[in-house]
């Protein structure tokens, strides 16, 4: 996709500066005795009921108070699932949450009430409203393209009759590299209806990573739109995909009506086990790795974000998030369709436009990503416009500094809220409830998510004001990489906690901060960048020694990646040098920003690169 422009002023166009980028891109302790298993819980909690409708509500204090019982024993203790604190282990301390063995557990749970999840197939959940307002819109693009929802339906069974007829359905794997707009539901959905799989790719990708999905994957058809047939059709040689597909038609391929069958319903599938999207993430560390997320994962989430996101009727949102990402894909995308709301979509971000949409089609939800909010914040251009139907604005993908966050609440006149998620975890955990917001923070853990923070050096958990890695267990957990046992078993336990990469610290009131990352990742205006890819590519130009690649802070973009080269033996490098030879191979946000030549780069004895040692440059 094209770089994002508008006839604006030099300030209103630095806002689109960074978000196209993204866009390629969640007590107190009563005094007493104890001998025994502890649990800490807040079933007595002054939690606010769940907002009814979508009208605006002031901030609301969260105070979540603690209730102390004492259970016989381990067994019973895990079987406790209210409240905010669950411990176990021995302790004959007093009460102070300081003052805890080393070897308790203690697990966090939500103090939002839980919510069941039906045992269906996600198109059947997502699509549940074509019965009763058939007749809505369901997904546009603000132009000339618009589906209601009974519409929308209809086009996605005849969709799966034609993936079935052509012997995909029951498992096959279908790629898509197309950005925003309404036939990316109808595929994704068409797809589901079919019990097939989806990966869903980055449309700016060059044919090499777009070869290496589809590879991974095992896809067999990709559709795409005409802007991109060209490099999708380099992508497929050496793959086993077979045809493409372009929405709209294009020469010497098939188009998306090509592709369409006589109706079917959904075809069977076992919502727990049978994948359904393939999202492609490099985890904490490391390549880009295919996550695979069952029917029952994007179904749960959706569920959990009940008493997060209340919608009332009428709700129109804003999609300028990418669904190839999970934020846009899950929270936005299905999220929406779900409660019955209008999705109306943009194929890449630009603040004039989505300004444009927010005023025409009286959008209430506008999901974000922090240069957008710093937009909304600060482009003089904001005051041009009536966003009054706005009723909140949930940021996400990278954290937002409290100041901004309060900032651009002031000056368009809503609630500014945050969320924390991984694609690993169909994506959100935390979030924010309507009225309830601590800027700066992520929020709370969400419906049916259980949490620990665990102390990365010594493996002890901690308590409320502790630090440590965020370690988090539930039904939207993923059900592992894609042919890659190894990594799935180093970031899920065998217990089922899945292990985070990030810092997390939990306050008083039950929000979350992510304070930093244990993992190497970097993360450039809310998307990965893998320091290894980069390092991998790097090493291989003639003038290049050695690399370390890590992330600098920054205000507008999160983190920079900044490389550290040993130069070879007489060679010089520019970082102009560097960015043409990156860009020949990668993604645009896979590029390194920064530059600076070092003499050799630190490592351990084991050849492990200390990272630390080079931040600790830059600080």
């Amino acid at each position: 996709m094209a770089n994002c422009s508008a006839s604006i002023g030099p300030e209103d166009a630095d806002v689109n500066v960074g978000v196209d980028r993204l866009l390629l891109a969640l007590w107190q302790l009563d005094e007493g005795t104890f001998e025994g298993d502890v649990v800490h819980d807040t079933r007595d909690a002054h939690f606010p009921a769940p907002v009814e409708s979508a009208a605006r509500r002031p901030d609301v204090p969260l105070d979540l108070e603690r209730s102390v019982g004492i259970v016989a024993g381990k067994e019973a203790a895990e079987t406790v699932s209210v409240g905010h604190s669950l411990l176990i282990g021995s302790c004959s301390q007093r009460s102070r949450p300081d003052c805890y063995d080393p070897g308790v557990t203690i697990i966090h749970t939500s103090p939002l009430p839980a919510v069941d999840i039906p045992d269906v197939a996600v198109s059947q959940h997502i699509l549940r409203h074509a019965d009763r307002n058939p007749d809505r819109v369901a997904i546009s693009d603000g132009g000339g393209t618009s589906y209601t929802y009974a519409e929308l339906r209809d086009a996605v069974r005849r969709l799966a009759g034609g993936i079935h007829a052509r012997g995909l359905s029951d498992g096959g794997c279908i790629g898509i590299m197309a950005p925003n707009m309404p036939e990316y539901a109808m595929v994704f959905h068409g797809v589901a209806t079919a019990a097939a799989m989806l990966t869903t790719i980055n449309p700016t990708y060059g044919a090499e990573e777009v070869r290496f999905q589809l590879n991974d994957a095992g896809a067999t058809l990709l559709i795409t739109i005409p802007m991109f047939s060209e490099v999708a059709r380099e992508a497929i040689e050496g793959t086993d995909v077979t045809e493409i597909v372009v929405i709209g038609g294009a020469d010497g391929a098939l188009s998306l009506d090509d592709l369409m069958g006589d109706p079917i319903d959904q075809r069977p599938v076992n919502p727990a086990e049978d994948v359904m999207v393939l999202p492609y993430s490099s985890g904490t560390t490391g390549l880009p790795k295919g996550v695979m997320l069952t029917h029952r994962n994007l179904v749960a989430n959706v569920c959990q974000m009940d008493h997060v996101i209340v919608y009332g009727e009428n709700e129109v949102a804003l999609a300028a998030l990418p669904f190839f990402h999970i934020y846009g894909m899950q929270v936005l995308m299905n999220g929406v369709l779900a409660n019955g709301g209008t999705v109306i979509t943009m194929p890449r971000f630009d603040m004039v436009e989505a300004l444009d949409l927010c005023q025409n089609e009286k959008v209430t939800r506008f999901f974000a990503v922090p240069p957008m909010v710093l937009g909304l914040a600060k482009a003089p251009i904001v005051d041009d416009y009536d966003l009054s139907s706005l009723v909140q604005i949930f940021c996400g993908a990278a954290p937002l500094g409290a100041e901004l966050q309060e900032e651009a609440s002031r000056r368009v006149g809503c609630q500014v809220v945050q969320g924390y998620g991984m694609t690993e975890l169909s994506p959100v955990t935390h979030a924010t409830p309507q009225g309830v917001n601590r800027p700066g923070t992520s929020g709370v853990a969400v419906s049916n998510v259980e949490c620990r923070i665990v102390d990365p050096e010594t493996g002890e958990d901690q308590d409320v004001g502790g630090r440590g890695e965020l370690w988090v267990r539930g039904p939207m957990v993923m059900k592992g990489y894609l042919n890659n046992e190894e990594a799935t078993a180093e970031t899920i336990d065998s217990d089922g906690w899945l292990h985070t990469g990030d810092v997390a610290e939990l306050d008083e009131a039950g929000h979350y901060s992510i304070v930093d990352r244990i993992k190497e990742l970097i993360k450039y205006n809310g998307f990965q960048v893998p320091p290894a890819e980069l390092e991998a590519l790097l090493i291989t130009h003639p003038a290049v020694a050695d690399v370390a690649v890590i992330g600098v802070p920054d205000e507008a973009a999160g983190e920079l990646p900044k490389a550290f080269v040993a130069l070879a033996p007489g060679a010089s490098i520019t970082l102009e040098e560097v960015q043409e030879f990156v860009g020949e191979h990668l993604v645009s946000y896979k590029q390194i920003r920064l530059l600076e030549t070092i003499d050799v780069v630190p490592k351990s004895a084991s050849g492990k690169i200390l990272r630390r040692e080079l931040r600790d440059r830059e600080s």
